[in-house]
C-alpha cells in the first residue's frame, strides 16, 4: 500500500496572540531550539517520505518563501538541504484557516495531509495513513485527550471510531464527556473541495468537517503524540521547555513508549464494592494530581479494568461508558487526563439470574491474565518492563508481574502481594515512581561519563 500523500500546511496567520514574542516574522517563523517551527515540521514530514508539500501564506509571507525558497535550498541552521518540494499560495486577502484549499483544488487530486504551521508535533504519519486508508472516510482527524477540554471542542465518536457528535466550543455538552479534541491535523479527500461553500472566506471545523458528524464518513484517530499549539506566550515557553526535555520526539509512536497502567476502583475511585450507579463514582482526593503528574512526566497513563458488572446484567455497555465519561471530566476539570482506558466486560462464572450468557466465558484479558496490557502494548509500542501497573489488590499486581510490568500496591495497609513498591494513596505511589526514575536517570549519566 502506498502510503505517500502531499502535504498541505497553513501558515498564513497573523499570530497576534504570540505578538509578544516576535511580531515582525510570520509565527511560524518562531523558533522552538533555535530552529522555526515550521522547519521542525519539513523535518518531519522529510524524515518519513512526506516531500510534496504545499505551503499557503499570507502575512509576512514573503519571509517563509525566501527561507525555505522550493525545498532545495540549504538550511542555515542545519547546513544541509531542506530536502522538499515546496509549492506557495499568497492568500492576498484572508480567506479563513479552508479557503485556500478551494484555490488549490486542481492540486489536490488525492487525499492529503492538512496541517497547521504554528503546532509543534512528532507522529507517526505513516501509521496515521494507513489507518486513514483502512477506514475509508472522506476525513480522519488526529485527536487527542488534553488538560483543558472543559474549554476545547470536543469529537464524540462511536465504537468504530466515526465521528457521532462536533461540539466546538460555543455549543451545549453532556455534563460528563469523554476528553477528545481535534489535534488540528487532519487527512481529507478532495471530494470535500466538490460543494459550494457560498463564501471565499471558509471556516474547516464548522463548514466542512462539523457537517459530516453522524454520516459515517469521517473518522478520529487517538493517539498519545506530541501535537501542541504554541500561539500564545505560555504554550510557546511550556513547547521549548517540552522540546529541550526531549518528550516531543520521545512520544512519537515509533518509538518505545513507557506507560503506567492504574487499576480504576479502589486506586482512582472509592472502592464502593460493584460500581453500579454512576452517582457512587467518585475520585479519591489527590488522584486528579497525581495523573497530571504522569501527563507531565511522558509516561502514558491507562486505565486497566475488571468490569464483570457487564457479564452479570447490571450495568450497560452504554452506563459503563458514561461512568468513564464522568472519570475523564472530573480529572479534565483539574487538568489531568488519561491517554486510554481498557476494560474486559467477562465473567467465568455462568447460571445467574440476569446475566449476559455470552459474556460469561474464560478469556484473557480479564485480571490477572495481561491481555489488557497486552493489547495496550500493541497499541502503543509500549516497553512493559519499564513500565509499571499500580493497583489495590493482589489482582493488580500478579496481572503487572504477569506482563512483565513493574508493580505498585496502594490502599491497602495490611497485605503484601511481592509488589515493587507500596504506597498510601496513588500520589504517593507516583512520587515514589519518579525518585526511581530520576535515579535511573542520573545511574545511566554517571554511566556515560564514565564511558
Amino acid at each position: 500500500m502506498r502510503l505517500y500523500m502531499k502535504t498541505v500546511i497553513m501558515a498564513g496567520g497573523k499570530g497576534t496572540r504570540i505578538s509578544s514574542i516576535a511580531s515582525n516574522i510570520p509565527k511560524p517563523m518562531i523558533k522552538i531550539n533555535e530552529k522555526p517551527v515550521l522547519e521542525h515540521e519539513i523535518e518531519s514530514l522529510r524524515k518519513q517520505g512526506f516531500t510534496d508539500i504545499i505551503i499557503t501564506v499570507s502575512h509576512l509571507g514573503n519571509i517563509i518563501m525566501d527561507y525555505f525558497g522550493d525545498g532545495s535550498k540549504i538550511s542555515p541552521i542545519t547546513g544541509k538541504p531542506f530536502g522538499v518540494n515546496i509549492e506557495y499560495y499568497f492568500e492576498e486577502i484572508p480567506l479563513g484557516n479552508a479557503g485556500a484549499l478551494f484555490k488549490l483544488k486542481d492540486k489536490l487530486t488525492e487525499d492529503f495531509l492538512l496541517l497547521n504551521a504554528d503546532s509543534i508535533f512528532d507522529i507517526d504519519f505513516n501509521r496515521f495513513v494507513a489507518y486513514h486508508k483502512e477506514k475509508g472516510g472522506l476525513a480522519t482527524l488526529f485527536t487527542h485527550p488534553n488538560n483543558h477540554p472543559y474549554d476545547s471542542g470536543l469529537i464524540i465518536a462511536n465504537d468504530n471510531d466515526s465521528v457521532e457528535k462536533w461540539l466546538t466550543k460555543e455549543d451545549d455538552r453532556p455534563e460528563f464527556y469523554k476528553n477528545r479534541v481535534n489535534a488540528g491535523i487532519h487527512i481529507l479527500s478532495p471530494k470535500l473541495l466538490d460543494v459550494d461553500i457560498g463564501s471565499e472566506k471558509v471556516d474547516l471545523d464548522r463548514q466542512i468537517l462539523k457537517p459530516l458528524a453522524h454520516t459515517g464518513k469521517i473518522f478520529i484517530y487517538d493517539s498519545p503524540e506530541y501535537v501542541k499549539d504554541m500561539g500564545t506566550p505560555e504554550r510557546f515557553l511550556s513547547v521549548c521547555k517540552d522540546f529541550k526535555d526531549g518528550k516531543v520526539q520521545a512520544k512519537n509512536l515509533h518509538n518505545k513508549q513507557k506507560a503506567i497502567f492504574l487499576d480504576r476502583d479502589g486506586t482512582i475511585n472509592k472502592n464502593v464494592g460493584f460500581l453500579r450507579n454512576i452517582e457512587d463514582f467518585e475520585l479519591i482526593p489527590g488522584v486528579a494530581e497525581a495523573i497530571k503528574k504522569i501527563n507531565e512526566s511522558g509516561y502514558l497513563a491507562i486505565v486497566i479494568t475488571n468490569q464483570p458488572v457487564i457479564a452479570r446484567g447490571e450495568v450497560t455497555f452504554e452506563e459503563l461508558k458514561q461512568i468513564h465519561n464522568k472519570m475523564e471530566t472530573l480529572l479534565g476539570n483539574e487538568g489531568a487526563y488519561i491517554d486510554d482506558l481498557f476494560f474486559c466486560p467477562h465473567h467465568p462464572d455462568k447460571g445467574f439470574e440476569g446475566e449476559v450468557k455470552e459474556l460469561k466465558i474464560k478469556c484473557d484479558c480479564r485480571k490477572p491474565s495481561p491481555g489488557m496490557i497486552l493489547r495496550a502494548a500493541e497499541k502503543f509500542n509500549i516497553d512493559l518492563e519499564n513500565s509499571w501497573m499500580i493497583g489495590d489488590s493482589q489482582i493488580d499486581i500478579l496481572t503487572g508481574k504477569n506482563a512483565g510490568c513493574k508493580t505498585a500496591l496502594v490502599e491497602n495497609k495490611e497485605n503484601t502481594f511481592q509488589e515493587d513498591i507500596k504506597a498510601e494513596n496513588l500520589k504517593q505511589a507516583i512520587d515514589m515512581i519518579y525518585k526511581i526514575i530520576e535515579n535511573e536517570k542520573e545511574g545511566d549519566n554517571i554511566d556515560d561519563k564514565s564511558r
